[in-house]
Protein backbone atom coordinates (compact mmCIF):
# COMPACT_ATOMS: atom_id res chain seq x y z
CA UNK A 1 0.00 0.00 0.00
CA UNK A 2 2.84 2.33 0.90
CA UNK A 3 4.53 1.60 -2.43
CA UNK A 4 1.31 2.35 -4.31
CA UNK A 5 0.90 5.66 -2.46
CA UNK A 6 4.50 6.56 -3.28
CA UNK A 7 3.92 5.75 -6.94
CA UNK A 8 0.74 7.86 -6.99
CA UNK A 9 2.54 10.80 -5.35
CA UNK A 10 5.39 10.55 -7.87
CA UNK A 11 2.85 10.72 -10.72
CA UNK A 12 1.15 13.78 -9.20
CA UNK A 13 4.53 15.50 -8.75
CA UNK A 14 5.47 14.77 -12.37
CA UNK A 15 2.14 16.10 -13.63
CA UNK A 16 2.62 19.28 -11.60
CA UNK A 17 6.21 19.59 -12.85
CA UNK A 18 5.01 19.26 -16.44
CA UNK A 19 2.50 22.07 -15.87
CA UNK A 20 5.28 24.27 -14.46
CA UNK A 21 6.68 24.52 -18.00
CA UNK A 22 3.65 26.43 -19.26
CA UNK A 23 3.64 28.48 -16.05
CA UNK A 24 7.15 29.61 -16.97
CA UNK A 25 6.24 30.20 -20.64
CA UNK A 26 3.22 32.29 -19.68
CA UNK A 27 5.28 34.70 -17.59
CA UNK A 28 6.68 36.12 -20.83
CA UNK A 29 3.81 35.25 -23.20
CA UNK A 30 1.14 36.90 -21.03
CA UNK A 31 3.37 39.89 -20.36
CA UNK A 32 3.89 40.37 -24.09
CA UNK A 33 0.16 40.10 -24.76
CA UNK A 34 -1.10 42.24 -21.88
CA UNK A 35 1.58 44.81 -21.06
CA UNK A 36 4.27 45.11 -23.72
CA UNK A 37 2.49 47.61 -25.98
CA UNK A 38 1.46 49.62 -22.90
CA UNK A 39 5.09 49.67 -21.70
CA UNK A 40 6.38 50.70 -25.14
CA UNK A 41 3.93 53.57 -25.58
CA UNK A 42 3.56 54.92 -22.03
CA UNK A 43 7.00 54.32 -20.52
CA UNK A 44 9.52 53.85 -23.36
CA UNK A 45 7.98 56.48 -25.64
CA UNK A 46 7.71 54.31 -28.76
CA UNK A 47 4.99 54.71 -31.41
CA UNK A 48 2.16 52.16 -31.19
CA UNK A 49 1.84 52.03 -34.98
CA UNK A 50 5.55 51.31 -35.46
CA UNK A 51 5.49 48.62 -32.78
CA UNK A 52 2.41 47.03 -34.36
CA UNK A 53 4.22 46.79 -37.68
CA UNK A 54 7.27 45.24 -36.02
CA UNK A 55 5.09 42.65 -34.27
CA UNK A 56 3.24 41.72 -37.46
CA UNK A 57 6.45 41.35 -39.52
CA UNK A 58 8.06 39.36 -36.71
CA UNK A 59 5.30 36.73 -36.88
CA UNK A 60 6.70 35.57 -40.22
CA UNK A 61 10.20 35.05 -38.76
CA UNK A 62 8.61 33.46 -35.69
CA UNK A 63 6.71 30.89 -37.72
CA UNK A 64 9.81 29.87 -39.70
CA UNK A 65 11.87 29.51 -36.51
CA UNK A 66 9.19 27.23 -35.04
CA UNK A 67 9.61 24.74 -37.89
CA UNK A 68 13.42 24.89 -37.63
CA UNK A 69 13.23 24.24 -33.87
CA UNK A 70 10.88 21.33 -34.46
CA UNK A 71 13.46 19.67 -36.71
CA UNK A 72 16.19 20.34 -34.11
CA UNK A 73 14.11 18.69 -31.36
CA UNK A 74 13.47 15.63 -33.52
CA UNK A 75 17.23 15.28 -34.11
CA UNK A 76 18.31 15.91 -30.52
CA UNK A 77 19.99 12.97 -28.82
CA UNK A 78 21.02 13.17 -25.16
CA UNK A 79 20.76 11.22 -21.92
CA UNK A 80 17.87 13.52 -20.97
CA UNK A 81 15.88 12.79 -24.14
CA UNK A 82 14.86 15.01 -27.07
CA UNK A 83 12.90 17.85 -25.43
CA UNK A 84 14.03 18.16 -21.80
CA UNK A 85 17.61 19.26 -22.59
CA UNK A 86 16.28 22.43 -24.19
CA UNK A 87 14.36 23.36 -21.03
CA UNK A 88 17.63 23.30 -19.10
CA UNK A 89 19.67 25.04 -21.80
CA UNK A 90 17.21 27.87 -22.47
CA UNK A 91 15.64 28.72 -19.09
CA UNK A 92 18.24 31.35 -18.10
CA UNK A 93 18.44 32.94 -21.60
CA UNK A 94 14.61 33.00 -21.49
CA UNK A 95 14.62 35.02 -18.27
CA UNK A 96 17.38 37.37 -19.46
CA UNK A 97 15.61 38.03 -22.78
CA UNK A 98 12.41 38.91 -20.89
CA UNK A 99 14.34 41.50 -18.89
CA UNK A 100 15.86 42.95 -22.08
CA UNK A 101 12.39 43.19 -23.61
CA UNK A 102 11.36 45.63 -20.88
CA UNK A 103 14.62 47.60 -20.88
CA UNK A 104 14.29 50.00 -23.82
CA UNK A 105 16.87 52.81 -23.28
CA UNK A 106 14.61 55.85 -22.79
CA UNK A 107 17.43 58.31 -23.54
CA UNK A 108 17.86 57.02 -27.10
CA UNK A 109 16.33 58.62 -30.16
CA UNK A 110 13.23 57.28 -31.90
CA UNK A 111 15.06 55.33 -34.61
CA UNK A 112 17.48 53.75 -32.13
CA UNK A 113 14.59 52.72 -29.87
CA UNK A 114 12.78 51.04 -32.78
CA UNK A 115 15.94 49.12 -33.69
CA UNK A 116 16.23 48.00 -30.06
CA UNK A 117 12.56 46.95 -30.00
CA UNK A 118 12.92 45.02 -33.27
CA UNK A 119 16.03 43.16 -32.08
CA UNK A 120 14.82 42.31 -28.56
CA UNK A 121 11.27 41.44 -29.64
CA UNK A 122 12.58 39.00 -32.24
CA UNK A 123 15.23 37.69 -29.84
CA UNK A 124 12.45 36.76 -27.40
CA UNK A 125 9.64 35.75 -29.77
CA UNK A 126 11.50 34.31 -32.75
CA UNK A 127 14.51 32.72 -31.07
CA UNK A 128 14.38 32.09 -27.33
CA UNK A 129 10.65 31.61 -26.68
CA UNK A 130 10.53 29.25 -29.67
CA UNK A 131 13.61 27.35 -28.45
CA UNK A 132 11.94 26.58 -25.11
CA UNK A 133 8.25 26.40 -26.04
CA UNK A 134 8.48 23.98 -28.98
CA UNK A 135 10.41 21.38 -26.91
CA UNK A 136 7.99 21.91 -24.02
CA UNK A 137 5.00 21.36 -26.31
CA UNK A 138 6.64 18.16 -27.61
CA UNK A 139 7.19 16.83 -24.09
CA UNK A 140 3.59 15.64 -23.58
CA UNK A 141 3.89 13.08 -26.40
CA UNK A 142 7.34 11.99 -25.18
CA UNK A 143 6.29 11.38 -21.58
CA UNK A 144 3.51 8.88 -22.32
CA UNK A 145 1.42 7.25 -25.04
CA UNK A 146 -1.52 6.71 -22.71
CA UNK A 147 -4.38 8.92 -24.03
CA UNK A 148 -5.93 9.50 -20.59
CA UNK A 149 -2.59 10.41 -19.01
CA UNK A 150 -1.95 12.87 -21.84
CA UNK A 151 -5.26 14.53 -21.02
CA UNK A 152 -4.33 14.73 -17.34
CA UNK A 153 -0.98 16.27 -18.27
CA UNK A 154 -2.86 18.79 -20.42
CA UNK A 155 -5.10 19.59 -17.45
CA UNK A 156 -2.06 20.36 -15.30
CA UNK A 157 -0.56 22.35 -18.17
CA UNK A 158 -3.68 24.48 -18.48
CA UNK A 159 -4.04 24.77 -14.71
CA UNK A 160 -0.50 26.09 -14.22
CA UNK A 161 -0.67 28.24 -17.38
CA UNK A 162 -3.82 29.93 -16.06
CA UNK A 163 -2.15 30.40 -12.68
CA UNK A 164 0.79 32.06 -14.44
CA UNK A 165 -1.58 34.35 -16.34
CA UNK A 166 -3.33 35.31 -13.10
CA UNK A 167 -0.03 36.12 -11.40
CA UNK A 168 1.17 38.29 -14.29
CA UNK A 169 -2.16 40.11 -14.61
CA UNK A 170 -2.44 40.63 -10.85
CA UNK A 171 1.11 41.48 -9.79
CA UNK A 172 2.95 43.02 -12.74
CA UNK A 173 1.65 46.55 -12.26
CA UNK A 174 2.00 46.20 -8.48
CA UNK A 175 5.66 45.25 -8.88
CA UNK A 176 6.18 48.15 -11.27
CA UNK A 177 4.60 50.52 -8.73
CA UNK A 178 6.74 49.02 -5.93
CA UNK A 179 9.94 49.69 -7.89
CA UNK A 180 9.02 53.31 -8.64
CA UNK A 181 6.50 53.23 -11.53
CA UNK A 182 8.97 54.37 -14.17
CA UNK A 183 10.72 52.78 -17.13
CA UNK A 184 13.46 51.16 -15.02
CA UNK A 185 10.80 49.74 -12.69
CA UNK A 186 9.64 47.46 -15.51
CA UNK A 187 13.19 46.10 -15.86
CA UNK A 188 13.36 45.34 -12.13
CA UNK A 189 9.89 43.79 -12.13
CA UNK A 190 10.82 41.39 -14.90
CA UNK A 191 14.08 40.52 -13.18
CA UNK A 192 11.93 39.20 -10.33
CA UNK A 193 9.51 37.45 -12.68
CA UNK A 194 12.41 36.03 -14.68
CA UNK A 195 13.76 34.26 -11.58
CA UNK A 196 10.29 32.77 -11.05
CA UNK A 197 10.30 31.49 -14.66
CA UNK A 198 13.73 29.87 -14.23
CA UNK A 199 12.58 28.05 -11.09
CA UNK A 200 9.47 26.79 -12.92
CA UNK A 201 11.50 25.43 -15.84
CA UNK A 202 14.02 23.74 -13.53
CA UNK A 203 11.15 21.96 -11.75
CA UNK A 204 9.83 20.97 -15.19
CA UNK A 205 13.23 19.58 -16.22
CA UNK A 206 14.20 17.69 -13.06
CA UNK A 207 10.83 16.12 -12.20
CA UNK A 208 9.72 14.81 -15.62
CA UNK A 209 10.86 11.85 -17.70
CA UNK A 210 10.73 11.03 -21.42
CA UNK A 211 9.47 7.44 -21.69
CA UNK A 212 8.54 7.28 -25.40
CA UNK A 213 11.74 6.28 -27.13
CA UNK A 214 12.73 7.45 -30.64
CA UNK A 215 12.59 5.19 -33.69
CA UNK A 216 15.88 3.30 -34.12
CA UNK A 217 17.35 2.83 -37.60
CA UNK A 218 17.62 -0.93 -38.23
CA UNK A 219 20.91 -0.69 -40.18
CA UNK A 220 22.90 1.73 -38.02
CA UNK A 221 21.32 1.11 -34.63
CA UNK A 222 21.12 4.89 -34.20
CA UNK A 223 18.12 7.15 -33.72
CA UNK A 224 16.35 7.46 -37.07
CA UNK A 225 16.61 10.97 -38.52
CA UNK A 226 13.57 11.87 -40.57
CA UNK A 227 14.49 13.94 -43.66
CA UNK A 228 12.88 17.36 -43.47
CA UNK A 229 11.01 17.07 -46.79
CA UNK A 230 9.77 13.58 -45.89
CA UNK A 231 8.64 14.85 -42.49
CA UNK A 232 6.68 17.73 -44.04
CA UNK A 233 5.06 15.38 -46.58
CA UNK A 234 4.11 13.08 -43.70
CA UNK A 235 2.40 15.98 -41.93
CA UNK A 236 0.11 16.57 -44.88
CA UNK A 237 -0.79 12.88 -44.99
CA UNK A 238 -1.96 13.19 -41.38
CA UNK A 239 -5.61 14.28 -41.60
CA UNK A 240 -5.94 14.77 -37.85
CA UNK A 241 -2.87 17.00 -37.68
CA UNK A 242 -4.33 19.14 -40.49
CA UNK A 243 -7.64 19.38 -38.64
CA UNK A 244 -6.01 20.37 -35.33
CA UNK A 245 -3.69 22.90 -37.00
CA UNK A 246 -6.63 24.61 -38.74
CA UNK A 247 -8.48 24.61 -35.42
CA UNK A 248 -5.53 26.12 -33.54
CA UNK A 249 -5.05 28.80 -36.18
CA UNK A 250 -8.73 29.78 -35.94
CA UNK A 251 -8.74 29.68 -32.15
CA UNK A 252 -5.63 31.78 -31.63
CA UNK A 253 -6.89 34.29 -34.19
CA UNK A 254 -10.10 34.46 -32.16
CA UNK A 255 -8.27 34.65 -28.81
CA UNK A 256 -6.26 37.60 -30.10
CA UNK A 257 -9.33 39.47 -31.38
CA UNK A 258 -11.44 38.70 -28.31
CA UNK A 259 -8.66 39.38 -25.78
CA UNK A 260 -7.76 42.70 -27.36
CA UNK A 261 -11.42 43.73 -27.52
CA UNK A 262 -12.13 43.00 -23.84
CA UNK A 263 -11.27 46.47 -22.60
CA UNK A 264 -13.31 48.08 -25.42
CA UNK A 265 -16.32 45.88 -24.59
CA UNK A 266 -16.11 46.72 -20.89
CA UNK A 267 -15.70 50.44 -21.52
CA UNK A 268 -18.06 51.06 -24.43
CA UNK A 269 -20.72 48.33 -24.13
CA UNK A 270 -20.85 47.75 -20.36
CA UNK A 271 -19.91 51.34 -19.51
CA UNK A 272 -17.01 50.64 -17.13
CA UNK A 273 -13.46 49.78 -18.21
CA UNK A 274 -12.70 48.59 -14.67
CA UNK A 275 -14.92 45.56 -15.27
CA UNK A 276 -12.10 43.97 -17.28
CA UNK A 277 -10.37 42.65 -14.15
CA UNK A 278 -13.40 41.04 -12.44
CA UNK A 279 -14.67 39.58 -15.75
CA UNK A 280 -11.31 37.96 -16.55
CA UNK A 281 -10.52 36.96 -12.95
CA UNK A 282 -13.90 35.27 -12.50
CA UNK A 283 -13.40 33.35 -15.73
CA UNK A 284 -9.84 32.29 -14.79
CA UNK A 285 -10.85 31.18 -11.30
CA UNK A 286 -13.79 29.18 -12.69
CA UNK A 287 -11.41 27.58 -15.20
CA UNK A 288 -8.88 26.64 -12.50
CA UNK A 289 -11.61 25.21 -10.23
CA UNK A 290 -13.08 23.17 -13.10
CA UNK A 291 -9.71 21.62 -13.87
CA UNK A 292 -9.87 19.56 -10.67
CA UNK A 293 -12.97 17.66 -11.82
CA UNK A 294 -12.55 17.54 -15.59
CA UNK A 295 -10.31 14.43 -15.76
CA UNK A 296 -13.17 12.08 -14.89
CA UNK A 297 -15.29 13.46 -17.72
CA UNK A 298 -12.41 13.05 -20.19
CA UNK A 299 -12.00 9.42 -19.13
CA UNK A 300 -15.72 8.73 -19.46
CA UNK A 301 -16.58 10.76 -22.56
CA UNK A 302 -13.32 11.06 -24.50
CA UNK A 303 -11.30 14.12 -25.47
CA UNK A 304 -13.29 15.06 -28.56
CA UNK A 305 -16.62 15.04 -26.72
CA UNK A 306 -15.33 17.04 -23.75
CA UNK A 307 -13.76 19.55 -26.12
CA UNK A 308 -17.08 19.86 -27.99
CA UNK A 309 -18.99 20.36 -24.73
CA UNK A 310 -16.56 23.16 -23.90
CA UNK A 311 -17.33 24.83 -27.24
CA UNK A 312 -21.05 24.76 -26.40
CA UNK A 313 -20.34 26.33 -22.98
CA UNK A 314 -18.28 29.05 -24.66
CA UNK A 315 -21.04 29.85 -27.17
CA UNK A 316 -23.62 30.09 -24.37
CA UNK A 317 -21.30 32.31 -22.31
CA UNK A 318 -20.66 34.69 -25.21
CA UNK A 319 -24.36 34.94 -26.07
CA UNK A 320 -25.14 35.77 -22.43
CA UNK A 321 -22.71 38.70 -22.67
CA UNK A 322 -24.23 39.83 -25.95
CA UNK A 323 -27.70 40.10 -24.44
CA UNK A 324 -26.90 40.83 -20.77
CA UNK A 325 -27.95 44.49 -20.96
CA UNK A 326 -25.36 45.35 -18.29
CA UNK A 327 -26.86 42.90 -15.77
CA UNK A 328 -23.96 42.02 -13.44
CA UNK A 329 -25.40 38.62 -12.49
CA UNK A 330 -25.44 37.61 -16.17
CA UNK A 331 -21.97 39.10 -16.72
CA UNK A 332 -20.41 37.05 -13.93
CA UNK A 333 -22.50 34.03 -14.89
CA UNK A 334 -21.09 34.33 -18.40
CA UNK A 335 -17.53 34.40 -17.03
CA UNK A 336 -18.15 31.24 -15.00
CA UNK A 337 -19.65 29.39 -17.99
CA UNK A 338 -16.79 30.49 -20.25
CA UNK A 339 -14.36 29.34 -17.56
CA UNK A 340 -15.97 25.89 -17.72
CA UNK A 341 -15.60 25.96 -21.50
CA UNK A 342 -11.96 26.98 -21.20
CA UNK A 343 -11.31 24.09 -18.80
CA UNK A 344 -12.78 21.61 -21.29
CA UNK A 345 -10.56 22.97 -24.05
CA UNK A 346 -7.46 23.19 -21.88
CA UNK A 347 -7.84 19.58 -20.74
CA UNK A 348 -8.07 18.21 -24.27
CA UNK A 349 -6.73 20.43 -27.04
CA UNK A 350 -2.98 19.86 -26.58
CA UNK A 351 -3.50 16.18 -25.77
CA UNK A 352 -5.36 15.83 -29.08
CA UNK A 353 -2.36 17.38 -30.86
CA UNK A 354 -0.08 14.83 -29.16
CA UNK A 355 -2.35 11.99 -30.29
CA UNK A 356 -1.90 13.08 -33.92
CA UNK A 357 1.82 12.23 -33.56
CA UNK A 358 1.04 8.57 -32.96
CA UNK A 359 -1.50 8.58 -35.79
CA UNK A 360 1.13 10.10 -38.10
CA UNK A 361 3.69 7.45 -37.14
CA UNK A 362 1.12 4.71 -37.77
CA UNK A 363 0.06 6.26 -41.10
CA UNK A 364 3.47 7.18 -42.54
CA UNK A 365 6.13 5.39 -40.49
CA UNK A 366 7.65 8.71 -39.36
CA UNK A 367 7.50 9.87 -35.73
CA UNK A 368 8.15 13.62 -35.53
CA UNK A 369 7.10 15.12 -32.17
CA UNK A 370 9.06 18.30 -32.74
CA UNK A 371 7.92 18.94 -36.30
CA UNK A 372 4.25 18.24 -35.48
CA UNK A 373 4.22 20.64 -32.54
CA UNK A 374 6.31 23.30 -34.29
CA UNK A 375 4.08 23.24 -37.36
CA UNK A 376 1.02 23.58 -35.11
CA UNK A 377 2.80 26.43 -33.36
CA UNK A 378 3.45 28.07 -36.73
CA UNK A 379 -0.28 27.83 -37.48
CA UNK A 380 -1.49 29.35 -34.24
CA UNK A 381 1.12 32.11 -34.28
CA UNK A 382 -0.04 33.10 -37.76
CA UNK A 383 -3.58 33.07 -36.38
CA UNK A 384 -2.50 35.20 -33.43
CA UNK A 385 -0.80 37.75 -35.69
CA UNK A 386 -3.80 37.86 -38.03
CA UNK A 387 -6.12 38.35 -35.05
CA UNK A 388 -4.11 41.32 -33.77
CA UNK A 389 -4.36 42.95 -37.19
CA UNK A 390 -8.08 42.08 -37.56
CA UNK A 391 -8.94 43.85 -34.31
CA UNK A 392 -7.49 47.11 -35.59
CA UNK A 393 -9.04 46.72 -39.04
CA UNK A 394 -12.56 46.00 -37.75
CA UNK A 395 -12.52 48.84 -35.20
CA UNK A 396 -11.23 51.19 -37.89
CA UNK A 397 -13.94 50.14 -40.37
CA UNK A 398 -16.54 50.64 -37.66
CA UNK A 399 -15.33 54.19 -37.07
CA UNK A 400 -14.11 53.68 -33.50
CA UNK A 401 -12.45 56.84 -32.11
CA UNK A 402 -10.63 56.36 -28.81
CA UNK A 403 -10.92 60.02 -27.80
CA UNK A 404 -14.65 60.26 -28.53
CA UNK A 405 -16.98 60.78 -25.58
CA UNK A 406 -19.75 58.83 -27.33
CA UNK A 407 -19.12 56.16 -29.94
CA UNK A 408 -21.23 55.77 -33.06
CA UNK A 409 -23.59 52.81 -33.51
CA UNK A 410 -21.23 51.31 -36.10
CA UNK A 411 -18.28 51.64 -33.70
CA UNK A 412 -20.21 49.83 -30.96
CA UNK A 413 -21.20 47.17 -33.49
CA UNK A 414 -17.53 46.67 -34.40
CA UNK A 415 -16.68 46.14 -30.71
CA UNK A 416 -19.46 43.56 -30.40
CA UNK A 417 -18.27 41.80 -33.56
CA UNK A 418 -14.74 41.50 -32.17
CA UNK A 419 -15.61 40.51 -28.62
CA UNK A 420 -18.73 38.36 -29.11
CA UNK A 421 -19.58 37.35 -32.66
CA UNK A 422 -16.18 36.33 -34.02
CA UNK A 423 -15.72 33.94 -31.05
CA UNK A 424 -19.24 32.54 -31.51
CA UNK A 425 -18.55 31.84 -35.20
CA UNK A 426 -15.15 30.24 -34.44
CA UNK A 427 -16.61 28.04 -31.70
CA UNK A 428 -19.35 26.94 -34.09
CA UNK A 429 -16.77 26.08 -36.76
CA UNK A 430 -14.92 24.09 -34.08
CA UNK A 431 -18.06 22.04 -33.43
CA UNK A 432 -18.31 21.24 -37.13
CA UNK A 433 -14.63 20.23 -37.35
CA UNK A 434 -14.98 17.95 -34.33
CA UNK A 435 -17.47 15.82 -36.27
CA UNK A 436 -14.52 14.72 -38.43
CA UNK A 437 -12.20 13.97 -35.48
CA UNK A 438 -12.57 10.23 -34.76
CA UNK A 439 -9.12 9.51 -33.39
CA UNK A 440 -10.38 8.79 -29.85
CA UNK A 441 -12.11 5.63 -31.11
CA UNK A 442 -9.18 4.60 -33.31
CA UNK A 443 -6.34 5.36 -30.87
CA UNK A 444 -6.08 2.12 -28.86
CA UNK A 445 -5.90 0.04 -32.04
CA UNK A 446 -3.23 2.34 -33.48
CA UNK A 447 -1.04 2.05 -30.36
CA UNK A 448 -1.36 -1.75 -30.36
CA UNK A 449 -0.40 -1.86 -34.04
CA UNK A 450 2.64 0.36 -33.39
CA UNK A 451 3.77 -1.90 -30.56
CA UNK A 452 3.56 -4.94 -32.84
CA UNK A 453 5.56 -3.14 -35.53
CA UNK A 454 8.27 -2.13 -33.06
CA UNK A 455 8.51 -5.66 -31.69
CA UNK A 456 8.89 -7.00 -35.22
CA UNK A 457 11.67 -4.47 -35.89
CA UNK A 458 13.48 -5.49 -32.71
CA UNK A 459 13.15 -9.18 -33.61
CA UNK A 460 14.57 -8.54 -37.07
Amino acid sequence: MESKNRLTMKKVVERFAYGCGDFGCNIIYTAMSAFLLFYYTDYAGVSAAAVGTIMLVSRVFDGVSDVIMGVIVDRTKSKYGKARPWLLRMCIPFAVSGILLFSVPTSWGTAAKLVYVFITYNLVSTVIYTAINVPYSSLNALMTQDPYERSVLSIFRNLLATAGTLIINTYTLRLVAFFGDNASAWTKAFAVLGVLAVVAFLINFFATEERVKPVIDEKTGEMEKVPFVAGVKALFQNKYWILMTVLLCLFFMMYSVNGGATVYFAKEILGDANLVTPINSTMNIAQIASMFIIAGFVKRLGKRNVFSIGLVFNIIGMLMLAFCGGNMVLIYGSSIIRGLGGACGGATMWAMVSDTIDYGEWKTGYRTEGLVNSACSFGYKIGNGLGSAMLGWILSIGGYVGSATTQSASALASVNICFVWIPVVVYAIGLVLMRFYKLDKEFDGIIEDLKVRNEEKMAA
